[in-house]
């Protein structure tokens, strides 16, 4: 009898190491010789898998209800990015790995910053693919285990996790991924002001480079958004100078004197 290689023995390990419950998962991809391995993989695991050669519309991920979705951009030519990013917005509670060909770091800072949750490149060993694909669902699994509490209310906007979205009267606010982020985060603060710093840090993920403006852009556009769908109330104020603080106040209700930047004032009279 001969012995197998002890490469497919480790593999066989690492296949029977799996312990989570089977996922539906898609793969955007047309490398198949990888997609033949990949997918022998999750036949093995008992995931559900569908291979998708070509982009396919945000309905009908939808109806695919998946758990999360594999994506390798140079599949997509150059509607990639966009495509990214509309999956990623549109989607927010789907869990997205970019398995690609090599690339710089300015590119996998963009799929990142875009909204994907991980990203790995080939050639890579499929178990190290469905390992990652594994922890971010397990990180979103966490992230949504709170979502069973009461929902966020404040004015007439009703922020709930569970749904990634914020209502008004009923109606959707109609939010992106990263501006529903953005406004849990200023209302779990409850009325403490949030440094521009730390809002960058914790809904992009990074440190704010010096001069970035990200936050102060989409909180403008989660501003108007809020006042177009509830224009009787402000909720957002800007703190100059240090950053912003959520809190629901009437429109002609005695406004409180804004905070003052001392030092920008002081520049100004030299």
């Amino acid at each position: 009898m001969t012995d197998r290689p002890s490469a497919a023995l480790e593999s066989d390990r690492l296949v029977g190491a799996h312990t989570t419950a089977p996922l539906r998962l898609a793969v955007v991809d047309a490398d198949s010789g990888f997609l033949q391995v990949l997918t022998k993989r999750l036949d093995r695991l008992g995931w559900e898998h569908r291979v998708l050669v070509t982009p396919v519309s945000v309905d009908n991920l939808v109806a695919m209800r998946l758990g999360a979705l594999v994506i390798d951009l140079a599949t997509l030519g150059p509607q990639a990015w966009e495509y990214l990013e509309r999956v990623c917005s549109s989607l927010p509670g789907l869990g997205v790995v970019v398995c690609t060909g090599r690339s710089t770091v300015a590119q996998r800072v963009r799929g990142l910053r875009l909204g994907a949750d991980d990203w790995v490149t080939k050639p890579c060993h499929p178990e190290e693919l469905i390992a990652r694909v594994e922890a971010v669902v397990r990180r979103r699994r966490r992230a949504e285990a709170p979502s069973a509490a009461a929902p966020i209310t404040a004015g007439e906007v009703e922020v709930r996790a569970d749904q990634f979205q914020a209502f008004v009267n009923g109606r959707s606010v109609d939010l992106t991924r990263r501006e529903f982020e953005l406004i849990q985060l200023l209302a779990d603060a409850e009325g403490r002001v949030l440094e521009r710093e730390e809002i960058y840090q914790r809904v992009w993920g990074y440190a704010m480079a010096r001069g970035d403006r990200s936050v102060d852009v989409f909180v403008r556009k989660l501003r108007q958004k809020l006042e177009k769908a509830s224009p009787d109330w402000r909720y957002i104020h800007t703190h100059f100078g240090v950053g912003y603080r959520f809190a629901p106040e009437a429109v002609g209700a005695p406004v409180a004197a804004p905070d003052i930047d001392v030092d920008a004032l002081a520049s100004t009279l030299r």
